[in-house]
């Protein structure tokens, strides 16, 4: 078994718990939550996030605005709605007990 295999399907686990804390923060245009996720170790490509912002989107969790662009197509940004921010408070106590329970089946003597 590869290690690596196991490391992409940790990080997928929690990709959508990363694009909405990463969105907590305010505001942002899809290649901007990329390289936030990139800066933090969580590779991800376009074709990865599109289709994920789209299902939170759906699911009533992020809101979008279009912007016109000077070099471009409009642009969406995407931002939490409150019921996303509700969600992400959920998540977070979620991770926090997920977490502690991980520390305590995986110390080492």
């Amino acid at each position: 078994m590869r290690v690596d295999n196991t490391k992409a399907q940790m990080r997928k686990g929690v990709l959508e718990y990363c694009i909405l804390g990463t969105l907590s923060q305010g505001e942002l245009y899809p290649s901007d939550i990329i390289g936030k996720l990139k800066d933090a170790k969580l590779i991800v490509v376009e074709g990865t996030l599109y289709p994920l912002l789209t299902r939170l989107k759906d699911a009533g969790l992020l809101t979008y605005r279009w912007e016109e662009s000077r070099s471009g197509p409009p642009r969406k940004y995407y931002t939490l709605t409150p019921v996303g921010t509700k969600f992400l408070n959920e998540l977070d106590q979620e991770w926090d007990e997920l977490m502690q329970a991980v520390k305590k089946t995986t110390r080492r003597k």
